[in-house]
C-alpha cells in the first residue's frame, strides 16, 4: 500500500503547516508498520469453500426426558446444526442476498421469505422463515434464527390464497385497530409466501 493511500484512509488534510508535524508522525509510523498488515484486503466471497450453518428455531421447544435423574431439558429446535452447505440464500430486510464462504461478518434481519440452502452436491432445499435473523461470523460461520421456518414444498397454494383473502378482509373490517393490525401482518406474511409459491 502506498503512502498516499494510507493518508487516504485515514483522511488526513495535510494542507496547512499546523498538519506538517502530524504528516511527519503518520508518514514515520507507515515506514515502520509491518507491509503484512498494510496488505490486508477484503476479498470476495467464494463458491470454492464451505460455510458451516445452523439454522435453528429458538422459540419452537421440544422436550426431552432422561432417565434418573430424571432431568427435563428444554431444546430448541435445529434444521441444520453445524452443516458444511456451499451457499445460502436468505431474504433480508434490505433485500435477497447469496452468502458464500468467506462472506463479510454482518447481522441481518429477515423478512417473511425463503431460506435457500444449497449443498455440496447442488442440491437445494428451500425453507420458508417468517422472520429472524441471519449472522454471518468471521471463520465461515452463518447462524439463522427463524421466529418460525418450514419446507417449502409443505405449503398448499390453494390454502395459501383462501388465508390471504380471510385476512384481508379483517384488515378491511370493521374490526379493532389491534384485530387489523394483526390482520395486516398475517396478510403480508401469507403475500410473501404466495410469491415463494410462485417463484419455486
Amino acid at each position: 500500500m502506498k503512502f498516499f493511500q494510507v493518508l487516504s484512509l485515514l483522511q488526513v488534510d495535510y494542507k496547512s503547516p499546523s498538519d506538517m508535524s502530524a504528516l511527519r508522525l503518520l508518514s514515520t509510523v507507515a515506514r515502520r508498520t509491518p507491509s503484512a498488515l498494510l496488505q490486508q484486503r477484503r476479498g470476495y466471497a467464494e463458491a470454492a469453500g464451505k460455510i458451516n450453518l445452523s439454522l435453528v428455531l429458538p422459540h419452537q421447544v421440544f422436550v426431552q426426558y432422561s432417565l434418573p435423574p430424571f432431568v427435563l431439558n428444554d431444546l430448541m429446535q435445529a434444521i441444520f446444526t453445524s452443516a458444511d452447505v456451499v451457499q445460502v440464500n436468505v431474504s433480508a430486510a434490505t433485500g435477497d442476498m447469496g452468502i458464500l464462504a468467506n462472506h463479510v461478518p454482518s447481522i441481518e434481519p429477515l423478512r417473511p421469505g425463503i431460506v435457500e440452502v444449497i449443498d455440496s452436491n447442488n442440491s437445494s432445499k428451500k425453507w420458508f422463515v417468517s422472520g429472524g435473523f441471519a449472522n454471518v461470523h468471521p471463520g465461515n460461520k452463518l447462524t439463522i434464527n427463524a421466529v418460525e421456518a418450514a419446507p417449502l414444498e409443505s405449503f398448499s397454494p390453494e390454502a395459501v390464497r383462501a388465508n390471504l383473502q380471510e385476512a384481508l378482509k379483517v384488515v378491511a373490517g370493521n374490526g379493532s385497530e389491534e384485530e387489523k393490525m394483526e390482520a395486516r401482518i398475517e396478510a403480508d406474511v401469507y403475500e410473501s409466501l404466495q410469491h415463494a409459491l410462485a417463484t419455486k
